[in-house]
């Protein structure tokens, strides 16, 4: 849910009051899915936005009184029919801080096994998985067959884990 809100405040630089608007949201979660055998679990589904089917890993909205790491539980379960045995935080982004006010949260989801059937939410989500090499990713990111600004960040994090950086991503990191 998005509620638009706006709102008078001085620039720090000028002391100028200005009109800002901004958008209150709900946090979102983004997660990293890996297989044993080391393949990431990406979802195709069409986005009304680009109007074209996307190429991403499982994320989605937080809901209210739901812990971020239960959510990217919930989420990889419902997209894809996988399930890991944790979700490890790695940090978390702005989405856009001109204009929101929410994270998202990073996870990866290591050893993830497929349990079930995609559940979806039951009428305006469509996905289907594709299993991807992750010698490909970086590939894909290039080529701009992923392409959701979100979905590259979440890639970084993650590559940023596995390379042993240390996290300034928030408490949840």
């Amino acid at each position: 849910m998005f509620r638009v809100s706006r709102t008078r405040a001085r620039s720090p630089r000028t002391g100028d009051v200005h009109s800002f608007y901004q958008i209150n949201a709900d946090d979102w979660v983004n997660v990293v899915p890996v297989t044993r055998d080391g393949q990431i679990v990406m979802v195709r589904q069409y986005r009304h936005g680009c109007q074209d089917i996307t190429l991403e890993i499982p994320g989605g909205m937080v809901d209210p009184g739901e812990a971020p790491a239960d959510a990217a539980a919930r989420e990889l379960l419902e997209e894809t029919g996988y399930r890991a045995e944790q979700v490890v935080p790695l940090g978390w982004v702005n989405p856009n801080p001109a204009l929101f006010d929410n994270r998202l949260h990073v996870y990866l989801a290591p050893g993830a096994e497929r349990v079930d059937e995609i559940r979806g939410d039951g009428g305006t989500e469509e996905t289907t998985v594709e299993l991807v090499a992750e010698a490909d990713l970086d590939r894909l990111v290039a080529e701009g067959r992923i392409h959701h600004a979100l979905v590259v960040a979440a890639i970084f994090r993650w590559r940023l884990h596995a390379a042993g950086a240390t996290s300034a991503g928030g408490p949840d990191a």
